[in-house]
């Protein structure tokens, strides 16, 4: 993770440059994430979550081990470098255990660092904000950095034993939108305040020295905050960088640590490019990548449905919306409103609950449906500017191929093609 820290210790001598960071299992989107990196001759941060990627298999049914096995066997059928790939663990701590007594949803986030730090994960973020069973509703920010440091140690115990040291470097606090988007309209955010930041800083630096961790400390390189970006299920809060001046200010003063801003998704250009010159250098995205896999996968579904008889059609949307109604666990309680209403969200939320079933059967027997049908033959390019006209011109100009993967790729390129171009 030396690349990650140099690219930090130049953002903090005054260059504008910064990092992005993957968070999504999906293969197309990893396809798209490790191609754009190799455009940009760079390396790629991908990061999985503990509700995604855990000991027991999270709900991508992977393993820390399982799911960088994954990601590496992508970059070599894509002849990318394995070791220009960066892996990072995001919310590691007691989140999948919440409903659990404290001693043993920590216990369980002990394996779970235990399991990311032995399969090669090099950026961790201790995240020991949530309240378990036996907890008070809000912990003190005392007893957050407690469970973080002690973590920590595990981490730094495990890398030690597996590798001879530790070269992990480590993102601490929580003040985060919610994953995914928020469940309901918002109108405003409370942006992090320097004496919030300040004191969650001091606080953990504090503890982590008492807990013998000075070491471990130089490796923090980034600090959660909130610095006024978010969307909902149908708008987007920009990045207005006159709010956030204070802040940014503030930890101009650190010499090691920017500030990481999670759910960045859908912001402007121009907002990437101001967040990273204000210090928010560890940018994160997830839920924009599959939303544009997704725009990409049903314009060639309507592309299909004009050349393929319907009996042999994927039927991708249908079967997205049976597979969904099938098992709402994953967005019932995040769309509210009449049935018009969480019809029109389970596919075009910002929110993208929808990235949740992907990895399903049906799913996955749809996709290959698509891509087969679609692969097998030439897709005249009328169709092509009809529903992927963007794409369209990108042929017109010799930069991809007129492949269905290569039209997929490049949607969501378009979005990866920010964050770098800000980075």
């Amino acid at each position: 993770m030396s690349s990650l820290i140099e690219i930090i210790r130049r953002h903090k001598q005054g260059a504008q440059c910064g990092v992005y960071s993957i968070c999504s299992a999906n293969r197309l989107v990893l396809e798209a994430a490790i191609l754009q990196a190799r455009k940009d001759g760079s390396g790629v941060l991908i990061e999985a979550t503990s509700n995604q990627v855990n000991q027991f298999g999270g709900y991508t049914d992977m393993n820390p081990v399982a799911f960088r096995e994954y990601v590496y066997d992508i970059a070599r059928e894509l002849d990318f470098p394995v070791e220009n790939i960066w892996l990072g663990g995001d919310h590691l701590g007691p989140n999948c255990w919440q409903n659990e007594p404290a001693a043993s949803a920590m216990e369980k986030s002990r394996e779970l660092i235990k399991a990311y730090v032995a399969a090669g994960f090099t950026k961790i973020h201790l995240d020991a904000s949530m309240s378990c069973q036996d907890d008070p509703a809000v912990l003190s920010d005392e007893v957050v950095a407690q469970r973080a440091a002690d973590l920590c140690k595990v981490a730094e115990t495990t890398a030690v034993e597996c590798f001879g040291q530790s070269n992990i470097v480590y993102v601490i606090g929580t003040e985060v939108p919610v994953p995914g988007g928020e469940a309901e309209e918002i109108s405003g955010l409370h942006i992090t305040t320097p004496e919030r930041a300040s004191y969650t800083l001091d606080c953990h630096r504090q503890i982590f020295e008492e807990a013998g961790l000075e070491s471990a400390w130089q490796r923090v390189v980034g600090l959660v905050v909130q610095p006024g970006v978010e969307f909902d299920h149908t708008s987007v809060i920009d990045y207005q960088p006159e709010k956030a001046v204070d802040l940014s200010r503030f930890i101009e003063a650190d010499p090691n640590i920017v500030f990481e801003a999670h759910s960045t998704d859908y912001q402007t250009p121009d907002a990437y490019k101001a967040l990273v010159r204000d210090h928010f250098a560890i940018l994160k995205v997830g839920p924009q990548l599959t939303f544009a896999m997704r725009e990409a996968l049903y314009a060639l579904a309507h592309i299909e449905d004009s050349l393929v008889p319907e009996a042999k059609r994927s039927h991708i949307r249908e079967a997205m919306e049976e597979e969904m109604m099938a098992n709402p666990g994953n967005w019932e309680k995040y769309y509210a409103g009449n049935d018009d209403d969480r019809r029109f969200a389970r596919t075009y939320s910002y929110s993208d609950r929808i990235r949740y079933y992907w990895n399903s059967e049906r799913a996955e027997k749809a996709l290959t449906a698509l891509l087969e049908n679609l692969e097998s033959r030439v897709i005249p390019m009328p169709l092509v500017s009809q529903y992927l006209p963007e794409q369209y011109w990108a042929i017109r100009r010799g930069e991809i191929k007129g492949t269905a993967r290569s039209l997929i790729h490049h949607r969501v390129m378009q979005v990866t093609e920010d964050y770098a171009k800000a980075c």
